[in-house]
Order: structure tokens, then C-alpha cells, then sequence
């Protein structure tokens, strides 16, 4: 009786509980990565994830991402999307029509100051305070940025080595993106850290 009440109880057991969820491969950080790392075989491992955990836009092998440059720091263990990349996955979830723009700050010491997703306004400023007047404007009020030099151990995809000091990408609407092209040429860009507007 003792042995048909486990039995019984056994199989109540095993219908109650769910059934593993499928896995699928994911890529992961295989140690903790600084932004700015150009990935190598070595800094990556394949796991097997319960599909609902996987981010969109991940990668099932590690095949296609041998020197992508790194966007953020990883954690190790953290699953990779091309949203922690430079290049267009930097993008998702910006508005429709938004751009990755770069911009060269004047003071290039002062990238150090930045990370990613932070908000900055973008100010120009004219004039060489002798026969021209000098004054500011702000070309882009609290846009997000993207990447820096700073936060970069090489040029990347987008650069020559050596060209990217004092760079950083920020996300812009068609707008800004067309009053901060080529604007660098215009006049001296800094930026100025603003906060959060609370949601």
C-alpha cells in the first residue's frame, strides 16, 4: 500500500512540474570585458539558454564576431547582442530616423568624463575673441551617447587607428543630426552633462 501511495504521489509530482524549457545557443562573455575590447575567440562561450531569456538580435555562434569592437562592458556570463556593439545595433531602440552621428570634441581630455547613455547637450562655440566675437550654441539638447574614445582600446570599425581622440557618437533625430554634420568644422564642440528627465 506504502509503495502504491508513492508511486502515486511520484507521478502526481512529475505533472505538476513544468517541463524544462527549451534551450537554444547563445553567446556569451566568457570573462568580464571593458568597452572598447575587440573580441577574440577567447572572450566568448556558447551557452545553452532558455529561449524566452535570450535577447533579440543575440548570436548563436561566435562565427561572425571575431574583431567586432565592444560598445559597453560585459559582465562574464552576459549574453551579447548587437546592441553592445559598435555599428548599427547601437541604434536599437532609438526613435525611427534617429543616427549614430560622431563628433570630435575640442577638449579631448574631457571624453574621459562620459560613458555610455549618459545624456549630453552638444554646444558649438565661434569666434577667436579678437576680431571675431565669441559665441555658443547649442546644436543638440540632451542626446544619448553611444560610445567614446574613452571607452575604446582601438578605433574599431569606423576609424584608422590614431583618429579617435576626443570622439564620441551620440544618437540624434534628423534635425540634430543635420545641424551637428560637419559642425566640427564650424567651431569648437564641447558638451555639457544634463540629467534624465524623469519618466
Amino acid at each position: 500500500m506504502a509503495l502504491l501511495l508513492c508511486l502515486a504521489a511520484g507521478l502526481t509530482v512529475q505533472q505538476l512540474t513544468p517541463a524544462p524549457a527549451y534551450s537554444v545557443s547563445a553567446v556569451a562573455a566568457a570573462r568580464d570585458l571593458p568597452a572598447g575590447e575587440t573580441l577574440s575567440t577567447d572572450d566568448l562561450i556558447v551557452l545553452g539558454v532558455p529561449r524566452a531569456l535570450v535577447p533579440a538580435s543575440s548570436y548563436g555562434s561566435t562565427d561572425s564576431l571575431h574583431g567586432k569592437q565592444l560598445a559597453v562592458a560585459l559582465r562574464k556570463g552576459q549574453l551579447l547582442s548587437d546592441s553592445q556593439l559598435l555599428g548599427p545595433g547601437l541604434l536599437a531602440g532609438s526613435p525611427p530616423g534617429s543616427a549614430a552621428v560622431p563628433l570630435r570634441m575640442a577638449d579631448a581630455a574631457s571624453i574621459q568624463l562620459l560613458s555610455p547613455g549618459q545624456l549630453v547637450n552638444v554646444v558649438m562655440t565661434t569666434g577667436n575673441s579678437f576680431d571675431q566675437p565669441a559665441a555658443s550654441q547649442v546644436l543638440a539638447a540632451a542626446v544619448p551617447v553611444l560610445w567614446t574614445s574613452g571607452h575604446g582600446t582601438g578605433a574599431g570599425p569606423w576609424l584608422a587607428a590614431g583618429e579617435t581622440d576626443g570622439l564620441l557618437v551620440v544618437a540624434a533625430d534628423a534635425d540634430q543630426a543635420r545641424r551637428l554634420a560637419g559642425a566640427s568644422t564650424q567651431g569648437k564642440l564641447f558638451f555639457v552633462l544634463v540629467a534624465a528627465v524623469p519618466g
